[in-house]
């Protein structure tokens, strides 16, 4: 699609996410070659869609656009035709993410995002791959040339299924994780980030970041110094894991410590790195706050935020409808990326972006203590995939068991128990297969 003449039809899966779907428009027309797109918006909540389709018409004249809008209530409708499909749902909303906390933490299992690995992550997993599996066959049938561009959590987990349940080919999920980590670290060791170059590769929230450089000189010793001299920089949960592993990772604090087992089972290491249980639900609550703003403020004719956001997905598009090369982070199935994780797991690396689509470039094997750390990842991801595609209600319990987290805080019968508690609460968002209880 190497031409800047033709308005390419991107489509929007889960437009009600409409503060996140106002942030990819703003940075879609920000492009002029992208300001005469064919948007389509879908989502089954008519109310958000209807404020969807009010935002995307408020940001268009905002900046000037003249994008071709439509929203659908019917997916297949909405998909007919598409050049790119973003994918950002998440399946039962603020209620599901309120399960996924609440049930575990009656079991003493403590969350902070829930959305990657943990409990929280293998059933957000498990409640969206029915909907990724439907999504899939809508696009073999109505668009089988579109890149689906998946922002939708676990990443790691819903990209293999992706892959291995649909067989589409042109699928690549995007994380902002990468470039806001190093984008901070400019910040702080004082380099503008235009002139930092760096490389990363690992999993979703748990890469790493192998380079970091200025002018051709190392600015982790730069960033040792600044550790060394601030004590409260040692009280994040990230900087811990750089100090003990030695090179960076690219996610939050909150994120890093749900993955591994030393920190949110011990109550030392809550306090003395600050972790805050269960922030993702004050997140969810703001998102449902900003969204009512948002329907409000058009309804009544106000203005709303015209905001870009820096994400990968329009800067993928303008890409390979412009011919333009750029490099991003994607995550894709590894098959050798990285030559010491699994083959079939799902890895971020660095991604060349052209008018030929998204091409993974390979990293080769990583340090062996960080590829330690994503072997127990993806393998716990891998017996949650296997759940799904195998129709095996016990892969989900040995899932649980591998996660570090959930391991270091309960004993197997616990674990197996508060799986059937999760089972019983999530009901029929589960695939049928897998909403058998099985005891301890």
């Amino acid at each position: 699609m190497t031409t800047t003449s033709t308005a390419p039809k991107i489509t929007f899966i889960g437009a009600g996410s409409v503060v996140f779907t106002q942030g990819l428009l703003a940075d879609l027309f920000a492009f002029p070659e992208l300001r005469n797109a064919r948007i389509a918006l879908h989502d089954i909540d008519a109310e958000r869609l209807d404020t969807a389709e009010a935002a995307a018409r408020h940001i268009a004249r905002t900046l000037d656009a003249a994008p071709h809008i439509t929203a659908h209530a019917d997916r297949r409708a909405a998909l007919t035709g598409a050049d790119f499909v973003i994918n950002i749902v998440q399946v039962g909303m603020r209620e599901a993410t309120r399960t996924d906390f609440d049930v575990p933490a009656r079991f003493g299992v403590r969350q902070t995002i829930g959305d990657t690995l943990g409990v929280g992550g293998i059933f957000r997993a498990l409640r969206t791959f029915p909907l990724l599996r439907g999504l899939g066959e809508d696009i073999a049938a109505v668009c089988p040339e579109a890149w689906l561009l998946n922002y939708t959590n676990p990443m790691a987990m819903n990209v293999q299924y992706l892959a291995q349940a649909t067989g589409l080919k042109r699928v690549v999920g995007l994380c902002h994780s990468v470039f806001w980590t190093v984008h901070g670290l400019a910040e702080l060791v004082g380099v503008p980030y235009e002139e930092v170059t760096y490389r990363a590769a690992g999993v979703n929230h748990q890469a790493w970041l192998l380079e970091f450089a200025h002018d051709g000189s190392d600015l982790y010793p730069r960033l040792d110094a600044l550790i060394e001299q601030d004590p409260q920089l040692r009280r994040r949960t990230r900087v811990d894991l750089y100090r003990r592993l030695g090179y960076y990772p690219t996610e939050t604090s909150e994120h890093s410590a749900e993955y591994v087992p030393w920190y949110l089972h011990h109550d030392s290491e809550i306090r003395r790195l600050r972790l805050p249980v269960g922030a993702y639900l004050d997140i969810v609550d703001e998102n449902v706050a900003a969204y009512e703003q948002t329907r409000d403020a058009l309804a009544e004719g106000r203005p709303v935020p015209v905001e870009g956001t820096m994400e990968y997905a329009p800067q993928i598009i303008h890409s390979i409808v412009t011919g333009t090369p750029r490099t991003v982070y994607g995550n894709v199935p590894n098959h050798g990326l990285i030559g010491n994780l699994p083959a079939d797991g799902t890895v971020e690396v660095p991604c060349l972006v052209d008018a030929t689509g998204v091409q993974p470039t390979r990293t080769g094997p990583l340090p062996a203590q960080l590829a330690a750390l994503n072997r127990t990842y993806l393998s716990t991801a891998d017996l949650v995939v296997g759940a799904a595609l195998e129709d095996e209600p016990a892969r989900i319990r040995q899932a649980a068991m591998t996660d570090p987290a959930t391991a270091a805080t309960l004993p197997v019968e616990r674990i197996w128990e508060l799986c059937d508690a999760m089972v019983e609460a999530h009901g029929d968002r589960l695939q049928p297969g897998l909403r058998a209880k099985l005891g301890s």
